[in-house]
Order: C-alpha cells, then structure tokens, then sequence
C-alpha cells in the first residue's frame, strides 16, 4: 500500500513530466481528473507545480519536500499520554496548565488527554 507522500511524490511526477511536454495546467488537471478522480489534487495546487517545474531544469527538479524548520507534523501523543498519567497519578489535584506547562503541549492538548 502506497502512503500518502509515495502517492504525492506520483502526482508530481505527472505533473512535470506533462508540464515538460507543454501542456496546460488546465489539461494536466483534466488528465489528472480521469485517472486519481476524488483524490486528485486541487486546481491551485497543480498550477503552482506547473510554475515551479516550468522554472527548472527537469534534470534538478526535487520533487520531495525539503526539509523546514518549525513544529513537527506529528507529536508522539503516546509518550505525551504516559507523562500526563504519571503526573496525575502522583498528584490528582494537579492543574491543566502545570500539565501543559511540563509535558510541553498547549492546554487544549492537556485538556484532551
């Protein structure tokens, strides 16, 4: 089974290899349209692919995403959990924002756990 970044990685793969041979950013997403159907990308999406693959050479084209700074896409709630249990274990008085404060989530994610 293909995951979701195999399955991006297709899309613009497709996109620039049609974006290479001229075509529209309106056809590339009919022709898109025919084969993903419901999950194909959004309009926008494909043309700001085509701008980006028609502004480089195919040879150097990336097609992964490269690597940013800032907050991670996924929080191992598992660890943030077990934390969580600990502390109100030792003390069931303790408050939502200490929690917070001392895992290192927001208050609205201590409140969900």
């Amino acid at each position: 089974m293909a995951t979701s970044n195999d399955l991006l990685i297709k899309r613009r793969s497709v996109i620039e290899f049609l974006a290479a041979w001229g075509c529209s950013a309106a056809n590339i997403l009919a022709r898109m349209n025919t084969v993903y159907g419901e999950m194909c990308i959004s309009d926008c999406a494909v043309r700001k692919w085509v701008r980006i693959f028609k502004g480089e050479d195919p040879r150097e084209t990336i097609l992964r995403d490269r690597k940013r700074s800032g907050r991670p896409l996924s929080v191992p709630e598992k660890a943030h959990r077990e934390k969580v249990d600990c502390m109100i274990r030792a003390n069931r008085r303790v408050k939502q924002k200490e929690i917070a404060n001392a895992v290192g989530i927001s208050k609205e994610g201590a409140i969900q756990i």
